[in-house]
């Protein structure tokens, strides 16, 4: 891409606020673009935009949920950036089938703690769970986010730019208070990395998949388990659904409501109409 293009898509990064990693993501997608279609992105078409997606579905093996990201980044290119909605306004947007989410139970969530070597790396994944966390927020915690006399969590920039507070429980501030003391962190960062940068994402799910085998869990295990694992929990504890999405930090309650159909101990207790008929419940049935 060019430099005039560069600087649109910058600018376009900038007015909606977008994390860091989906700009590199996208900025990637559009990349492929270029690469695969040979001219520069400003004389491409919807023509162009629909063989490279077939290139990416055949040739590629891409999977449907990939095709999605590069789907995204190039509506949001040419619309966004470019002021060229019409692009994309004929390429179909790939369907893929949602997975339920992996969720650990109480136990294997204990064990995989417990099988982290590092004490950064397992606080880290403590409050991800003990809070809900994306992996990106916790990376960037500073010291100065933990209100231990309210108990939350000050999340800044989240996902789509906003901040909100998250649950800090008194186990997880004790958790905490105990990393500190045995760590000591400098600078700003709650969790350092390197060169003056907060830990990676990178590093905490090399630590998560390694610690699974060594705690006997079977599932595949990624940082975002343990938030999935965390907003399960908490429906299985009687939390409301909404109290969990602004948690979570979800703008939409449908994102949450995906929790319900694994929370498995609501399942469990919620009663059948069945077990109510022939009682005075059942009347009141319509």
């Amino acid at each position: 891409m060019s430099e005039s293009y560069l600087c649109a898509l910058e600018r376009a990064f900038d007015r909606r606020n977008l994390q860091p990693n989906t700009r590199r993501v996208y900025a990637h997608c559009i990349r492929r673009l270029s690469e695969h279609a040979g001219r520069c992105v400003s004389t491409l078409d919807t023509d162009d935009v629909e063989v490279f997606m077939q290139h990416l579905r055949s040739e590629q093996r891409v999977s449907p949920a990939t095709l999605g990201v590069y789907h995204g980044a190039l509506s949001f290119f040419f619309g966004a950036a470019m002021g060229r909605r019409e692009v994309m306004a004929s390429v179909v947007r790939p369907r893929f089938k949602r997975t339920m989410p992996i969720v650990l139970s109480g136990t294997e969530v204990e064990a995989l703690l417990g099988a982290l070597d590092s004490h950064r790396v397992r606080a880290i994944c403590q409050v991800m769970y003990g809070s809900g966390l994306r992996v990106s927020e916790a990376c960037r915690l500073r010291s100065c986010d933990i209100d231990s006399r309210r108990g939350v969590l000050h999340v800044r920039d989240g996902k789509g730019g906003h901040d909100r507070y998250a649950l800090l429980g008194d186990a997880l501030l004790e958790a905490l208070r105990v990393y500190w003391r045995r760590t000591r962190p400098r600078g700003p960062w709650l969790f350092p990395g390197r060169s003056e940068r907060p830990i990676s994402r990178a590093a905490i799910a090399l630590a998560l998949k390694a610690a699974a085998p060594r705690a006997g869990i079977q599932k595949c295990v990624s940082p975002h388990v343990l938030r999935h694992s965390f907003a399960t929990h908490m429906l299985e504890m009687g939390t409301d659904l909404r109290t969990v999405q602004v948690l979570l930090g979800h703008r939409s309650i449908r994102s949450t409501a995906r929790y319900v159909t694994v929370s498995l101990d609501r399942v469990g207790k919620t009663a059948s109409p069945f077990d109510i008929l022939g009682t005075p419940r059942a009347a009141a049935l319509g």
